[in-house]
């Protein structure tokens, strides 16, 4: 029997058996766009029935965000009728690419909608009328929009009519920024979205400090095609279009100044496309002495403020962390949104989808992410492990879609600086232990952390390399993904990382400081002197479906909660840090410690920390 806090040897078990083991989040929930069998739709068009949206023409003001109202008749109606959204509006057979048998019959639908809503959404007495009509919220996505009736529910699609398109102003205007801190600290990079290849326009950004002279900075271009997604649904169904990404660097910023910016393309007639304006402020040097503030989380997702049950019981708690952070946007510095990004699973539309909700909180702050099962995995392209979890995007839209100062975005894996802190972000979905590529970067980068003026040394990823409750790892006994901390906790002590932060679980939970599968410090709400150990924090509740805790006591567990929310960390100084949970409901703290110490309490020698000395004079 299993004593209370026991970890347990895996080694024994089979290398092949933990590679294929779906934790948590894998194993419930289902990217609900998967669930329409749009390839088996049958045409099935009556007089009897229509479908009409308004307005024609949405964006007149430059919004990127607009809502249609969607009217609809049936004589024949039944609760199991849904209304497709699809764009581009065109979606018949005629555009079809037949990914395997060119002999095979091409199905009359073969691209998914971008989202769907049941017919009886705002009027439950439609199955007696026939009538009802439903509000949909649109984003701009480079292409024009058209809705589809349907009877038959998700599993037999019978289209029963198609109604007129919508689109946008300018379709192919600049969208969406995504701020990333570069490889310096005085630079930041600008990334988002358009329906310009450098063929058609020249991409830039303008930006300016107050005060100062407008400067203009070119933009790089990249985009993607169907044969770059590695399986289905990414290169069939889930196709759709990502547009042209384009990502500008803005250097040697003065530190701790807001600069304003808005993105530009210059089109061959000689004429301009702007965005918006935004605003930013440039990240402080490394190991300024001044006020910076943190958030941390995993596997959010996206959702949708229509009400359209696209996304329903899958990431719940998406929309409530995205406005929490929004709300509390005026006290945060930078963002590390770490795995399972959209949980856009092979459908494509997902990503612009995602890149619009969190445009307030990326267009403002550096958002900076890490690769999660979501983005990478899929058999035989180099990933560690075999699932299907991307849906054959195998890391590309992530890749592309936000920038990272990596050396090689296809292996996720880069260190950052922000004034007193020192991050280290790892990609669980290549191999991490060591002897491995990754694991010499991840020495090199605590390593390279001057702890006299960077003092918060911070590791994060996605899967759980430390320790974690949760109920599947319970049952396998280890407490952690497979393999997890065996190679790293070494390096973790030796370099003294202050704490360690992980997603891919979907709940809150922090532990004692540990090393070794033992706390070195029994305190709870307040730490002082040397470094004795890491404190390790599961933070994958931004979002998904939740994920149930062991029933196991572990004795190295702090304080566990089994709802959405996010971790803030506050440096008010060189030797004073505040960490604070949040639930993504409220934004209220419900967890938090104090950490005050020295420069010499870092220096301070701890079992394992410390090279051997010698007596030599």
């Amino acid at each position: 029997m299993m004593k209370e806090g026991m970890i347990v040897d895996v080694a024994s078990v089979t290398l092949l058996l933990l590679l294929s083991i779906s934790l948590s989040e894998c194993s419930i929930g289902e990217q609900p766009l998967s669930k329409i069998a749009i390839h088996k739709a049958t045409l099935s068009l009556r007089d009897s029935a229509s479908i009409k949206a308004k307005p024609r023409r949405l964006g007149h003001n430059g919004e990127d965000t607009a809502s249609v109202v969607v009217e609809y008749e049936n004589d024949e109606p039944s609760n199991h009728d849904w209304i497709a959204v699809f764009s581009p509006a065109k979606f018949n057979g005629s555009i079809c690419n037949l990914e395997n048998d060119p002999k095979a019959a091409v199905p009359y639908i073969c691209s998914a909608p971008i989202k769907y809503q049941f017919a009886n959404f705002s009027d439950p007495n439609y199955a007696n009328t026939g009538k009802a009509s439903v509000k949909l919220q649109l984003i701009n996505q480079r292409s024009d929009f058209s809705f589809a009736l349907f009877r038959g529910g998700l599993s037999n699609p019978q289209l029963l009519a198609v109604s007129n398109s919508i689109s946008f102003v300018n379709p192919r205007a600049p969208v969406y920024p995504r701020l990333a801190l570069g490889k310096s600290w005085n630079e930041m990079t600008v990334t988002w979205t358009s329906g310009y290849n450098i063929d058609k326009a020249i991409p830039f950004v303008e930006w300016r400090w107050k005060g100062g002279k407008k400067t203009r900075s070119p933009a790089g271009t990249l985009t993607f095609g169907r044969r770059s997604m590695c399986g289905s649904p990414a290169r069939s169904v889930g196709w759709r279009h990502p547009g042209w990404i384009h990502t500008s660097f803005l250097k040697d910023l003065w530190p701790n100044t807001v600069y304003t910016y808005k993105l530009g393309h210059l089109l061959s007639n000689g004429s301009y496309i702007w965005s918006k304006i935004y605003s930013f402020r440039s990240s402080p040097y490394p190991g300024q002495d001044s006020l910076q503030r943190v958030i941390i989380f995993g596997d959010m997702g996206k959702g949708e403020r229509d009400g359209s049950n696209e996304y329903n019981n899958y990431q719940p708690g998406s929309l409530k962390t995205t406005d929490q952070l929004i709300n509390d946007l005026n006290d945060i510095d930078i963002v590390f949104h770490i795995g399972d990004i959209t949980y856009a699973n092979g459908y494509l539309s997902q990503w612009d989808q995602f890149t619009a909700q969190v445009e307030p909180i990326a267009s403002t702050v550096p958002y900076m992410i890490a690769s999660g099962n979501h983005e990478r995995d899929w058999p035989g392209t180099g990933s560690f492990y075999g699932g299907k979890d991307s849906g054959g995007e195998c890391g590309v839209p992530a890749e592309t879609m936000f920038y990272v100062p990596a050396d090689n975005r296809a292996k996720f894996w880069y260190s950052a600086d922000y004034g007193m802190f020192h991050f280290c972000i790892a990609d669980t979905e290549h191999d991490w232990r060591e002897g491995s590529e990754q694991y010499k970067f991840i020495e090199h980068c605590l390593a390279s952390a001057d702890r006299q003026k960077q003092p918060w040394l911070i590791f994060a990823a996605h899967r759980v390399l430390g320790y974690s409750s949760d109920k599947y790892y319970g049952l396998e006994g280890s407490f952690e993904e497979p393999m997890g901390r065996e190679s790293l906790q070494k390096l973790w002590q030796k370099y003294k990382v202050d704490m360690a932060f992980y997603g891919h679980v979907h709940n809150y939970e922090r532990s004692c400081p540990i090393y070794e599968n033992k706390c070195v410090n029994f305190e709870k709400s307040h730490y002082s002197g040397t470094v004795n150990g890491t404190i390790h924090v599961v933070v994958g509740g931004a979002g998904a479906h939740l994920s149930e805790f062991s029933t196991l006591n572990t004795t190295w567990s702090v304080y566990k909660d089994y709802d959405w929310g996010f971790v803030k960390l506050t440096a008010f100084n060189h030797s004073s840090l505040l960490f604070e949970y949040k639930k993504s409901e409220d934004g209220k703290v419900y967890d938090s410690f104090t950490i005050s110490r020295d420069y010499r309490d870092v220096l301070a020698c701890v079992h394992d920390g410390c090279e051997k000395t010698t007596l030599a004079i």
